[in-house]
Parts: C-alpha cells; structure tokens; sequence
C-alpha cells in the first residue's frame, strides 16, 4: 500500500511540475536527489563527478519534464537521463576497470546468520567490481524495484540484454563472494 501511495504522490508531483509549481520541483528533488546520488555513485568510479552529475540531471529534468507525456513514465525516464549523463563522464574518462580475476580476498569471513552493515559494505565493494553495466541493472532491479522493461528502457536495450546482464552481474557477485570469503 505504501508503494501504491509513493507512486500516485510522485505522479502528482510530476503534474503538478509540469504545469509550472516550482514547490513541487524543489519536493520532486528532494524525495528523488538520495536515490540519484547512490545511482550515480555506484555507476561513477571512486563516486566521482557525482554532484556535477546530479546537477546536470535535474537542469535536464526540469527542461523537459513537461514533454513527458506518462507521469507513470517518470522514473525510467529520469533514470534513463541519469544513465545518459554517467555514461557520458565514463566515456570521457575512460577509468580502468579492475578484473574480477585481480580482487584481493578480504580479511574475516566469519560465518554470521544475520546481514551486518560489514555485509552491507562488502556487497557494495562487490558491486563496484561488476562491469558498470551489470551494476546498472542490478542496481535498478533490487534497488529501484523497476522491472525488466523499464530497465531496458533506461539502458536502451532489449529485455533479453537486461536478463543478461543481471543473470551475469549474480555470476560475478557470486564469484567475488566465493573469492573473498564473506557473506
């Protein structure tokens, strides 16, 4: 139910920027901003450029927004604005990525029943070590709880690419974790 009321109270915002409220907008940041920050973060390495970015992101929202003819739309369009800029940065930076097979084993590995924030932050290292793709797609599947067609949408690809790359961003996560011990 609380999932129903963040979508018609997040299309309402969008409307209500469409037609001019600038409240809304500064709400629509304000409610969206956390959730752009940690994508970003997480396609940008060393979280680099993730502010510029973020600026960048919300100058484009707030110049098209009123083009966009589905409120429902919102979140796979920001988000395909968002994957445009990153990849932008990533082209003209062109950062080395490290190979699964280069990962140093971490320390520890103590058999815990419950998720600690230590596993929290091992999972997030793990990510970073994915192909940015593959974290993309994970990112907004588990964490944005977008379905494969949205994500397809944001990452302009077919849904059989979408499978792809969450079926190998698992394979490599799994990797990692066999690797290193935890988790």
């Amino acid at each position: 139910m609380a999932d129903l009321l963040d979508r018609l109270y997040r299309r309402l915002l969008v409307i209500r920027c469409q037609v001019g409220d600038r409240i809304a907008f500064e709400e629509l940041v304000g409610l969206c901003q956390p959730r752009l920050r940690g994508f970003l973060r997480k396609l940008l390495p060393g979280g680099d450029h993730v502010d510029d970015v973020a600026q960048e992101v919300w100058m484009d929202v707030f110049g098209d927004l009123a083009g966009l003819r589905d409120p429902d739309a919102f979140l796979p369009w920001f988000y395909r604005i968002a994957h445009n800029r990153a990849f932008r940065v990533l082209r003209k930076h062109r950062w080395p990525m490290e190979s699964l097979e280069e990962v140093n084993p971490a320390d520890g590995g103590e058999d815990q029943p419950e998720f600690t924030p230590d596993d929290a932050r091992a999972v997030h290292a793990a990510l970073d070590q994915l192909p940015v793709e593959q974290r993309e797609a994970l990112m907004l599947r588990f964490m944005e709880e977008m379905s494969y067609e949205q994500i397809a949408i944001v990452a302009e690809c077919n849904v059989g690419t979408v499978r792809s790359r969450i079926h190998y961003a698992k394979l490599g996560l799994r990797k990692i974790f066999k690797k290193t011990g935890e988790l």
